[in-house]
């Protein structure tokens, strides 16, 4: 038993060391077409191919990245949205479950991706249930999709709750992408333009300056101002740029390891003009989208809260929804119990109201999810429509106050000629 077990485990290793091949060749309707397959060396590549019908007519091995640059790339939450739905489709067309981890894990371009697919698809063929699997990989499953995948395995219904699975995964990573978006754009525009700025002040005004100093002319103060910024930044801006740097890193590490300073953050950011605005609907958002999935997939309120406060994205949202956890838990309606946090907008305790009288809270929340995301996508617009000028604004001044500064003597020589 013991030999046999090695020898299991030994094959088990065989196949994650296996080579990636790039392959070419011939379907059957004598389309070309090419692609990557692992296989052990070329022999068993073709002989792979052959079996789907392709006639290989160029076959070479990947080769590896040197010192581990240009390698695979990191395995992302949009990657586990695209795989969820696959997984989704090939069940509700009847594929078995093993086939499918194996199909989707071969196929992929990604090669970190076909470790982890293949690690859960043997673990999967040999008797463990899929959602156990899942677990033993935190980083890429959290406990919601273990939950959920959990519960289908129980009601027999894996293919209907991984569609649930998949529709919940890409509106969360859309609705991430739409805040991306909406931060990224006017930080970029100001980072560059700060950029521009140093290169004005470091490299082209002590030009201006050298000029000056031949005039034997006193210099207006807005030009001096200029100039002495300059001289500034030329003494200083490596002590400038380091103090950013190590800022930069010491809160990134503070925001990572204490959790009284996220929320401290959160907190604050929900004050922002707008952009406070955009992350209480998304917020909401979340919220409703996961507690409208977890219910429908069966399971219960009080652990589909506790899901819904842990994918809220904001500590103040998180709160007050484990305060609706508690109040639920010890008997009371959920539409009360939002009420009493003073923070869910009206129209979102309405609408739980309807779903507790009539039964259908999931189809309400999922409603309320559409109606939000849809106004979050709307914020994102008009936020970059309304910082465009404004961003166009600042850019003026500060650049054409810096050329401004920089001319003002020329001219007024001119005038005094």
């Amino acid at each position: 038993m013991a030999i046999s077990t090695t020898k299991k485990n030994k094959a088990v290793e065989k196949v994650k060391e296996q080579d990636i091949f790039i392959w070419h060749g011939v379907n059957r309707k004598g389309k070309k077409i090419n692609g990557e397959l692992p296989a052990n060396n070329i022999i068993e590549l073709k002989a792979q191919l052959r079996k789907q019908g392709i006639t290989p007519s160029r076959v070479k091995k990947k080769p590896k990245a040197l010192f581990g640059l240009g390698g695979d790339k990191a395995i992302t939450p949009a990657d586990i949205a695209v795989i969820t739905r696959q997984i989704a489709t090939m069940l509700g067309a009847g594929v078995p479950l093993v086939q499918t981890i194996d199909m989707i894990g071969k196929g992929h371009d990604n090669g970190k991706m076909r470790k982890l697919l293949g690690e859960i698809g043997h673990k999967l063929s040999s008797g463990i249930p899929l959602s156990d699997c899942l677990r033993e990989h935190p980083l890429f499953f959290d406990d919601l999709y273990c939950d959920l995948v959990a519960s289908g395995e129980q009601s027999g219904a894996l293919e209907t709750i991984y569609a649930r699975i998949a529709t919940y995964k890409e509106k969360a990573e859309a609705l991430k992408s739409k805040i991306k978006k909406a931060l990224t754009y006017p930080i970029a525009v100001l980072v560059i333009a700060f950029i521009v700025t140093a290169i004005l002040l470091i490299f082209v005004v002590p030009v201006f300056q050298e000029i000056f100093a031949g005039f034997g002319a006193e210099l207006p103060g807005f030009t001096l101002l200029v100039i002495s910024i300059s001289e500034f930044m030329q003494a200083y801006w490596y002590m400038g740029l380091g103090v950013l740097f190590a800022f930069s890193y010491l809160f990134k590490r503070a925001h990572r390891n204490s959790q009284s300073l996220r929320d401290k953050v959160d907190k604050n950011i929900l004050k922002l003009p707008v952009i406070g605005d955009l992350l209480e609907k998304a917020a909401v958002a979340r919220y409703a989208r996961t507690l409208s999935t977890t219910f429908a997939a069966g399971v219960p309120l009080i652990d589909a809260l506790a899901s819904a406060a842990g994918a809220s994205g904001n500590a103040v949202f998180r709160d007050a929804i484990l305060e609706v956890r508690t109040e639920v838990s010890s008997g009371m309606q959920m539409n009360l119990a939002m009420r009493n946090c003073k923070i869910f907008p009206d129209m979102v305790i309405q609408m739980v109201a309807i779903g507790e009288e009539s039964g259908a809270v999931d189809d309400m929340l999922s409603k309320v999810a559409v109606v939000y995301e849809q106004q979050v996508d709307d914020a994102v617009d008009g936020l970059t429509a309304l910082l465009e000028p404004m961003i166009m604004a600042v850019l003026g001044v500060v650049i054409g106050g810096l050329i401004i500064a920089m001319y003002l003597p020329i001219f007024q020589i001119g005038m005094v000629v």
